[in-house]
């Protein structure tokens, strides 16, 4: 039913049409973006457990005076 269906020129049609409505500096996130889901749902498919504990966590940058110093809910007492 589907024979001759992934054929070069189809292909290329495609990716024409995607880099025309997409433009050249959002294909490669694009791409970055479809890579990491097949990671994960390769992951998830051989029971690798969480697809997300392979990745490291991103760690937040903040300083000392960020982190609720002149905050008035950290010196109220509960009542």
């Amino acid at each position: 039913m589907f024979e001759g269906l992934v054929q070069p020129m189809h292909l290329l049609l495609v990716l024409v049409i995607t880099l025309l409505v997409f433009g050249p500096g959002k294909l490669p996130e694009i791409g970055k973006g479809l890579g990491e889901a097949i990671r994960d749902f390769r992951r998830a498919l051989n029971g690798g457990g969480d697809a997300g504990s392979a990745r490291p966590p991103q760690a937040s940058v903040t300083s000392a005076n960020d982190a609720g110093a002149g905050s008035s809910d950290s010196t109220r007492r509960p009542t």
